[in-house]
């Protein structure tokens, strides 16, 4: 198999060739923020802060309860630490900002997602600690951002298994570099939502988030609409550490081995050589980011806690007036009260009462299309992680997989897609993702696998209008099949729109003929297939087919002026 290309060529009618930059990227390339340097707390102030968390956590955990606890301590913990955190932004200084241990930003994303915060809370102010615990990471990362922060150890995975789930308290790291996680902050406390309902204990390794996450944007929307939010902030994390690594390796200006790569202690780096995926690894990534909510996938990334996915009944809900704290009379509210499995009902049994999944929001921003990989926004998240891992494999591809083994497995699990799916994934706007000389790589190892046998396919990667006129545009599938003609139309579509955007297309005479002939081989072998073929399902395989065929017909129109 070729390897993927580094640039684009495009013959121009002087005969001289245009590159779009094999060239090694340069700092220009990262747009670096200026982030603040993070100091510690002062001591009292740290040592407030966590007695603030520690109050608040009472509610999972059989400790002392004070009166005050009437709505969440962990509020105004919260609160403190993002005042802290924004004072001095207005300097033009940039002043060192106070930055709790990493054990309490670990804490914070816990609060974020907990079902008990968020999709099962029985009050506002729970419900207002999960979204303040969100902005404040979020905050983190805008103003000192992934490295000062210290995310890397915060969001560390220290799986307590599944024994654990079942009541073990055993616990074991998965990063993949021997150390055990460090709570040293919260010496005092044996919260759960420190240790065994930690989000970073229960799940096994960021992977089995992800697909879990996915798996409720097809099957549990309630619960999506707070996984997506976590999600957004993870990646959001993992490109910006990946930016801040990648510019440092180019300041460094020499060809340093692999292994003395400052890229390799990126956080994606560390979740994609995780001793938790160490056997078929890259098969599970790809599964967890192809996770779409079917029987398989949901018994391979099950539920993160336990009854997440139910919610508490309307009885229940928010509405419901929160009971008197009395300690002198036993009186402990719903601090501490079980949720049992009769004040919850699974999401699943009155989905009919929520809206259909299309009329979520508007149909431009989620057609129907989009539905089988969970909406736009599930959609844009998968997108965001193969681009990177594309990204991580070319840079380092002894630590995590060289690119080609990568593209096949896209290939692998787009290939069969049903088409309006594949087209959500391969089209030109879906790949903007990519870098462009990424985007062309995957479009042709794509094709590859479609288009006919007698198409002369070359040896390289690089994308020129010379080949785009030998080894695509003239060319079938290789079934005859109407889904996969329209497959093989909408990949090479976005050739010419990559090559167009990119480097410009050159109108002439073969071009238009490579186009037409391709345009009528790809029709009259789908006409072959309609035989046998359900009526609607054909139809509308071939209303892709056709419409592909009249955009690629409009960029040459447009390049002919």
């Amino acid at each position: 198999m070729p390897s993927p290309a580094s640039s684009f060529h495009s013959e121009k009618e002087s005969g001289s060739i245009s590159r779009l930059s094999s060239r090694r990227p340069s700092l220009q390339d990262y747009a670096v923020p200026v982030y603040r340097e993070a100091k510690p707390l002062p001591y009292e102030l740290r040592e407030h802060c966590i007695i603030y968390f520690e109050e608040g956590l009472c509610r999972f955990s059989v400790i002392i309860c004070f009166d005050s606890l009437k709505k969440r301590s962990d509020i105004p913990a919260l609160n403190l630490l993002s005042s802290l955190l924004a004072s001095g932004t207005a300097s033009s200084l940039h002043p060192p900002a106070y930055l709790p241990p990493s054990q309490i930003l670990a804490l914070a994303a816990t609060l974020s997602l907990h079902p008990t915060l968020t999709t099962r809370a029985k009050s506002e102010d729970r419900l207002h600690a999960a979204n303040l615990a969100l902005k404040y990471l979020r905050l983190v990362l805008k103003l000192i951002g992934p490295v000062n922060g210290n995310l890397r150890d915060a969001f560390t995975f220290w799986s307590v298994g599944n024994s654990s789930r079942r009541g073990g308290s055993g616990r074991r790291k998965t990063t993949g570099d021997g150390t055990t996680p460090n709570n040293d902050c919260f010496d005092n406390n044996n919260s759960d939502l420190i240790y065994a309902e930690s989000l970073w204990a229960r799940a096994e390794d960021f992977w089995q988030v992800l697909g879990w996450a996915l798996n409720c944007s097809a099957i549990h929307r309630k619960r999506w609409e707070r996984w997506a939010l976590f999600l957004e902030l993870m990646l959001d994390v993992l490109e910006a550490d990946w930016t801040l690594k990648a510019s440092e390796a180019l300041r460094r200006n020499e060809q340093c081995a692999e292994d003395e790569d400052p890229r390799k202690q990126c956080i994606v780096t560390q979740y994609v050589s995780s001793e938790s995926v160490s056997t078929g690894r890259e098969r599970k990534i790809l599964r967890a980011i192809f996770a779409d909510g079917k029987a398989k996938s949901v018994g391979e990334f099950t539920e993160i806690w336990r009854n997440e996915t139910k919610e508490r009944k309307k009885e229940t809900d928010l509405k419901k007036v929160e009971a008197k704290i009395d300690i002198e009379a036993d009186n402990w509210g719903d601090y501490m009260h079980n949720e049992e499995e009769s004040e919850l009902e699974d999401s699943a049994s009155n989905r009919s009462l929520s809206p259909p999944l299309e009329a979520v929001t508007s149909a431009s921003s989620m057609p129907k299309t989009a539905a089988a990989l969970g909406g736009m926004r599930s959609v844009a998240l998968r997108l965001r992680l193969l681009a990177l891992l594309s990204t991580v494999s070319a840079a380092l591809p002894n630590t995590f997989i060289d690119l080609a083994t990568l593209y096949d497995l896209y290939v692998e699990h787009i290939r069969h897609l049903p088409l309006p799916a594949f087209f959500l994934l391969m089209s030109h706007a879906s790949l903007r993702y990519f870098t462009p000389a990424a985007a062309s790589s995957l479009t042709q190892y794509m094709l590859r696998s479609l288009i006919a046998a007698s198409a002369p396919l070359p040896f390289k990667d690089d994308l020129s209008q010379t080949v785009l006129e030998q080894s695509y545009l003239p060319f079938p599938a290789n079934t005859m099949s109407i889904a996969d003609n329209a497959k093989v139309s909408l990949c090479v579509e976005s050739l010419v729109r990559l090559l167009n955007q990119h480097v410009g297309l050159v109108w002439s005479t073969e071009l238009h003929d490579a186009v037409e002939h391709g345009i009528s081989e790809r029709e009259n072998k789908a006409k072959k297939a309609a035989k046998g073929k359900a009526k609607a399902t054909g139809e509308e395989d071939r209303m892709w087919l056709r419409a592909s065929a009249e955009r690629i017909r409009g960029i040459l129109q447009v390049a002919k002026g």
